[in-house]
């Protein structure tokens, strides 16, 4: 019989993360000191291998023998930790390479007067990489891997308790502090400051993290993604995993967009494809620590949401209103709860309370409890009742009410849902009665609204686990692909003409155009076509003709035709197109910008005269199915034009979906080659939408 006995294989950062004995550089008896503080915490995370201070002026730290040097250490180390000033970093990274150490941790920041080219952190960086060593940091405070029992940080964890489901990874070390020492609700699997990144990425993090079985949560505070591949690659093991991410993505600027050429490149700025990458891999993106930290605890829960809204109970009226204005908000729907629901809450209330959701069930003092016990179930056990919430205020010493968070324990277990507490203010986040409540399963959530942004990333996450999106429209011929990227390449740049060829060529619907180089040949084309039609002017190298006074709109015979053209060559030239008039509809945008970062993306939005004014757009990393391409459109402020108001006709959403899924498989197809696309206007009729005007800038170092 064949032994099928498996050998777990080692992440590659576990010697980072979960070394078998460690080294710590820089060691100190000052206490306060980093290098004190450093030892101590090794030893209180309760690392059970060596633990090697190593600096010649001590010979114990903290009980420990203290070592001259690395060279000198009495065995194999897997991790040195360097808490040394940037002048003595490069020395002491390369003795912890020459002595076999797999991993280090850099907390200095690798700057400093008067360095050589090229500079230090460039140096530390290939001093690890040569060595094939992982490396946090440089410019970091470190690490607490809770769950493996070892650290290597300067700062305090606040007593080590006990590991959780979180996995937290910030570029902020700061962050780490509030999080991890200062909120013990939120409990931790491994805690992590990158700093710069100079070899081991928050992507590597994530992949660690989704390789750990305790992990059911992944919350990061990035300002960049350095490893966009790795941290692609990422999001779709956390998919696969079924591990929410929580993200705070700071640096927003759209600094770059001054370069663009066209209306997709100037709206779309950095943070787009950060955008984009977060909607397609269902990353929940949060806005501030309070929204994070609500959403963290929600979406830690055992309990998953189940179908349906909200359903609430509060002691107040007022607070009542405020809470259904701030889901109408957040776009949280609220639970509609059944008749025989509304019966029981009727029979419970004192006279004068409506039996509805949201649930004002504060009478008279008289049986609050019992009446508050019994309703809380009634809304819990409602069908349509997603997750039960109970809104109230703390005690004068910041305090829960005892009796609320028994009705929430005991409701919660007379049921499968999540059962949270929120309260209206914030409140001590170190409470040990409230720490406890949330061991035992109780998420507390402080402030409404973060608490109701939290609620809804659960239920966004909820809805998009139970999508199974179509697959994207297939290319063309491989033929037609080949030809359109020769043509991108050969410098030539691409008219209005060739570029409305190239969309239509991938099954976006387009208006027929001729191009003309006189006048005779515009009226000829003109008449084949049928007037009206529309004169604009092809001249290359001219993004934005409208602006020039390069169009003329609804000719209607020879005649004007004629006129148009002479007025048009006289200031720019006699090239020219020539397009049959397209019936009314809703202008729209399509475009596609190529991010540094991740690659093309495609844009969908409010488009003609509207499209940078009014920015109500939505960009999406290609390719995607119709389903995908929907939802997109769903979410645009002009969505409701596209139905038909005062009597207007409603257009083609299902055409408009399909047309953008094509565009997206001509972005993903040809993007490498493609720098821009702008198709605007791309009016959305009953008949279907049709690409009217469309600018390609093409990039010739990408074929």
């Amino acid at each position: 019989m064949n032994d099928t006995t498996s050998v777990a294989v080692e992440h590659r950062l576990t010697p980072l993360l979960a070394p078998r004995s460690m080294a710590f550089v820089g060691a100190s008896t000052r206490p306060h000191s980093v290098g004190n503080q450093m030892v101590k915490e090794a030893i209180s995370c309760g690392f059970e291998g060596p633990i090697y201070p190593v600096n010649p002026k001590y010979e114990t730290v903290e009980g420990l023998t203290c070592y001259a040097s690395l060279a000198e250490l009495p065995g194999p180390v897997d991790h040195v930790v360097i808490a040394v000033s940037n002048l003595r970093v490069e020395a002491q990274l390369t003795a912890a390479a020459e002595i076999g150490a797999r991993a280090a941790t850099v907390f200095a920041s690798g700057y400093y007067e008067g360095d050589t080219d090229p500079p230090l952190t460039e140096r530390i960086r290939g001093i690890a990489k040569d060595a094939g060593m992982q490396m946090c940091g440089g410019n970091c405070i470190g690490f607490y891997n809770f769950e493996a029992g070892a650290c290597a940080s300067s700062y305090s964890a606040g007593g080590h308790g006990e590991p959780g489901p979180i996995t937290l990874v910030t570029h902020s070390g700061t962050l780490l502090w509030p999080l991890v020492e200062a909120e013990h609700r939120l409990s931790y699997n491994l805690a992590v400051s990158s700093g710069q990144e100079l070899v081991t990425t928050a992507a590597d993090y994530l992949d660690y993290a989704l390789d750990q079985p305790s992990t059911r949560l992944v919350a990061m505070f990035l300002e960049t993604v350095r490893d966009p591949e790795g941290f692609i690659a990422g999001l779709e093991k956390a998919r696969a995993r079924d591990v929410p991410v929580i993200v705070l993505k700071v640096g927003r600027t759209a600094e770059s967009a001054a370069l663009a050429v066209s209306h997709s490149g100037a709206i779309a700025g950095d943070d787009a494809a950060y955008q984009a990458v977060f909607d397609r891999y269902g990353v929940a993106r949060v806005d501030d620590i309070q929204e994070m930290v609500a959403t963290m605890m929600l979406m830690s829960h055992e309990r998953r949401p189940a179908k349906g809204g909200i359903a609430a109970m509060l002691d107040s009226g007022g607070f009542r209103e405020m809470l259904i204005d701030l889901a109408a908000l957040e776009g949280v729907p609220i639970a509609d709860i059944a008749e025989g629901t509304r019966a029981r809450l009727a029979s419970k209330l004192h006279y004068g309370l409506e039996p509805i959701n949201p649930l004002d069930a504060w009478g008279t003092q008289e049986g609050s409890d019992a009446i508050f016990g019994e309703c809380f179930q009634a809304l819990v056990d409602d069908d349509d009742t997603a997750l039960a919430v109970l809104v109230t205020d703390r005690g004068r010493d910041g305090s829960l009410w005892g009796s609320y968070t028994d009705i929430c324990e005991r409701a919660a277990a007379n049921s499968t849902k999540p059962v949270i507490l929120i309260t209206n203010h914030k409140g001590s986040a170190v409470d040990p009665g409230e720490v406890m409540l949330a061991r035992r399963g109780l998420p507390i959530l402080d402030g409404l609204a973060p608490a109701l942004s939290a609620i809804r990333h659960a239920f966004a996450y909820r809805d998009g686990r139970a999508r199974a999106d179509d697959a994207p429209p297939a290319p063309p011929e491989t033929a037609v692909v080949d030809r359109w990227r020769a043509r991108l390449g050969d410098g030539e740049p691409l008219d209005e003409a060739d570029a409305l060829a190239l969309i239509g060529d991938f099954g976006v619907p387009v208006v027929p155009a001729s191009v003309a180089e006189d006048a005779e040949t515009a009226v000829a084309a003109a008449e084949a076509l049928g007037f009206p039609v529309a004169l604009k002017t092809a001249t290359p190298g001219l993004a934005h003709k409208s602006d020039a006074g390069g169009v003329a709109l609804g000719l209607a015979d020879a005649g004007a035709v004629r006129a148009a053209h002479a007025d048009m060559a006289a200031r720019l030239g006699p090239r020219v197109v020539i397009q049959p008039m397209a019936a009314k509809g809703v202008e729209m945008v399509l475009g596609m910008v190529r991010d540094a970062q991740f690659g093309p993306l495609v844009m969908v939005g409010a488009g003609g005269i509207l499209v940078e004014t009014l920015k109500d757009t939505r960009f999406a990393l290609p390719p995607f199915g119709v389903d995908y391409a929907r939802r997109l459109i769903d979410g645009l402020k002009v969505r409701p034009l596209l139905d038909g108001l005062r009597g207007a006709p409603a257009a083609d959403i299902d055409a408009l979906a399909e047309a953008l899924a094509r565009f997206s498989v001509l972005a993903v197809t040809l993007g490498d080659a493609i720098a821009e696309i702008d198709v605007n206007p791309f009016i959305a009729g009953p008949a279907g939408p049709l690409a009217v005007d469309a600018l390609v800038v093409a990039d010739p170092k990408g074929t």
